[in-house]
This record gives structure tokens, sequence and C-alpha cells, in this order.
């Protein structure tokens, strides 16, 4: 059974934001003709890895709301820069919007089962990402959106 990992995704302020940084990274790496991996280095390993990449995602909140996903394709043991040993939760360079989700501030990543994560965004973009987060929830709470 597949089970997705969630993490507040901090300095960001919208999916564009993230695109950008993400490419932004892979190009200097190509650039510094280093190798080049989207990852994010954590202290602890999954204990639920196996069911994590059974087609895992790792889903992003950014300002309160679940807004965006990337699959997760590895999770690897790895190392910080200063020695300290870390995994490295390594994922698709694919960002697929998502319906947007509350969610209230946490520390580290925690589980997200597959019933509980939100639904894609039908047709790509989310015409929403200019509206501010707290009147996109006022208008689903209306039954607007």
């Amino acid at each position: 059974m597949t089970v997705n990992i969630i993490k507040l995704c901090v300095g960001v302020e919208h999916v564009s934001q993230l695109e950008m940084w993400q490419r932004q990274r892979a190009e200097a790496a190509l650039k510094s003709r280093k190798p080049f991996t989207l990852q994010h280095l954590t202290r602890n390993t999954p204990r639920r890895k196996d069911e994590v990449l059974d087609g895992g995602s790792l889903y992003w909140v950014i300002k309160g709301l679940v807004q965006v996903r990337q699959r997760i394709i590895a999770i690897e043991p790895s190392q910080r820069e200063n020695g300290e040993p870390a995994c490295a939760l390594v994922f698709s360079p694919e960002l697929v919007q998502t319906e947007r989700q509350p969610r209230r501030a946490f520390q580290g990543w925690r589980y997200l089962e597959s019933e509980d994560a939100p639904p894609d965004l039908r047709g790509g973009g989310d015409t929403r990402d200019s509206l501010p987060p707290a009147l996109v929830s006022e208008l689903r709470d209306l039954g607007l959106l």
C-alpha cells in the first residue's frame, strides 16, 4: 500500500517560486559540472520506506496549504556537508499541483496516507495561485471553490 510524505516548504511563497528555486539549483549544478538530483535531506530514514517507494509523493505545504507534490523516486543514505549522516528523499522534477488543503505548521516531515492526500488539479495550472491563501480558504469554506 502506498504512503506519502508531507513537508513544509519553508521560505517559499507560491508554487512558481519553488519551481524557480529547483530550476536554479539544477542549472547551477550543470554549470559547475556537478551531479545533481532533486532531494531533501532529513535526519531520519522513513521506516515505511517500501510503502513510500511504491508510488508515494512528497507533498509540499506552502503558506499553510498543501499545494503541490513531487513523486519520490528514491530514498538513500546520505551525508550533510558537516559529515553528519542523513537520509536523502530523492524526487522527480515534475511539480504536480493539487487541490489546496489547509495544514497547520509542524516540524520535520510526516506520513500522509493516500486517502488523506489532496487530489491533483485537473488541466494543469491553478488560476488561484495569484489569490491570497486566506481568500482561497474562505471561498472554499463558502463552497465557491
